[in-house]
């Protein structure tokens, strides 16, 4: 059910934000920091995960370095009114959806229980559900909750059964861009009158080491664990984890209802490589003509100030 007209000329406005990433940030402010001050969040692999880092480090794996949250198994499982025994079956992802999600709100001066039964959308991107491997092998009886605690529509439409909300909710997979695609058509769906406010974002924690063997087997991995994108060093792609959530709203109703606008989106665009010289290779062509679009549409140039 739309909850508006659509309005087209009316800019999406930031007005709540949360994150965790590598580097122990657990704020957009310590992000911040961590970007002004130069700082690195690359780490050597966990030792909490139970992964057989000797037998990765005899050639399993290129790297034994990336981007790792901390701490990622705690989670106040009462909090959310959700049982220990459901909580050890749900994927990290979602546990940290829901609480990166109740801060998002909180920061944007929204009560996250005033807003059961309305409208507001959830648009969640990801990127891959591994945890399943880890409960294959685990003895803790977690039968009839581990469906939902891995299915990928879940990521989102947990958020929606925990809030009470009533509007769209979406679980977008479209590899290394999820979260940007979860973000567009979050703004799309706030353009169209389909809600008032959106819940939008992405999370991605790895679970288990198969990532880094696979691309190592296919030679993709930066040995030291970084990306060196457009440097003539380039030298692999780097895994990453993190969580990060935005809480969206039309301009107009941001400043209506008093709401702090932290940032405004004019426009996105999303399209696809199509051919090219490989499956997993960028198409350049194709990226220009994403980003002519979403600068087209906002009417911007990219020398615009």
């Amino acid at each position: 059910m739309a909850s508006g007209k659509p309005v087209h000329d009316d800019p999406i406005a930031v007005i709540g934000m949360s994150c965790r990433f590598p580097g122990d940030v657990t704020s957009p402010e310590e992000l911040w920091q961590l970007l002004e001050e130069g700082g690195d969040g690359i780490t050597r692999f966990p030792d909490d995960r139970g992964w057989d880092i000797e037998a990765l480090g005899a050639g399993a794996s290129d790297t034994l370095e990336g981007g790792f949250l901390t701490q990622v198994a705690d989670f106040d499982a009462r909090f959310f009114g959700i049982s220990p025994r459901e909580a050890l079956a749900m994927d990290p992802q979602q546990r940290l959806l829901l609480e990166a999600t109740w801060e998002a709100l909180e920061r944007a001066g929204i009560d996250p229980s005033a807003l059961r039964g309305s409208s507001t959308g959830v648009f969640v991107g990801t990127n891959g559900q591994d945890y399943p491997n880890l409960l294959r092998r685990s003895l803790s009886d977690v039968q009839g909750y581990v469906a939902t605690g891995n299915t990928a529509s879940v990521m989102s439409g947990r958020l929606s059964y925990a809030l009470g909300l009533e509007g769209p909710a979406v679980t977008v997979d479209t590899a290394c861009s999820s979260s940007l695609v979860a973000m567009h058509w979050a703004g799309k769906a706030l353009s169209a009158g389909e809600c008032s406010l959106v819940i939008a974002g992405g999370v991605s924690v790895m679970s288990s080491p198969d990532s880094f063997v696979e691309f190592s087997r296919q030679g993709g991995l930066a040995p030291d664990g970084r990306c060196k994108a457009f440097s003539d060093s380039a030298d692999g792609t780097a895994w990453s984890e993190g969580v990060g959530i935005l809480v969206l709203e039309r301009f107009s109703d941001a400043v209506r209802n008093g709401h702090e606008v932290r940032g405004i989106i004019r426009s996105t665009a999303v399209n696809q490589d199509g051919a090219s010289n490989g499956l997993t290779a960028p198409n350049g062509p194709s990226q220009q003509r994403v980003i002519q679009q979403a600068l087209a549409d906002a009417g911007l140039t990219p020398g615009h100030p």
